[in-house]
Parts: C-alpha cells; structure tokens; sequence
C-alpha cells in the first residue's frame, strides 16, 4: 500500500515540475466568449454544385 501512494507522490511531483516548466498553461478548463483563444469561428466553404 505504502508503494501505491509513494509512486502517487512521485507521479504527482513530476507532473508538476513538467506543468511548471511549459510556460503559459492555463488550466482554467473551457472559455466561452470573447477571451476564448479559438473563438473566430472556422467557415467552410463547400465547392460549388455543377
């Protein structure tokens, strides 16, 4: 049992030595709205009908 929650620990350290290393992570979850990174929508045009 004691091996499960050392490798948790461990796990857990790492993970957020990566998180701290990457830079800019926002961990906020999804944006909506006007501060949404992705929020210009994709338009897709299909090829005109002969």
């Amino acid at each position: 049992m004691w091996k499960i929650a050392l490798g948790f620990v461990a796990f857990a350290g790492l993970a957020i030595f990566i998180l701290s290393q990457g830079g800019d992570i926002d961990m906020g979850g999804e944006k909506h709205g006007a501060d949404a990174p992705h929020s210009d929508p994709v338009t897709v045009t299909a090829p005109a009908a002969k």
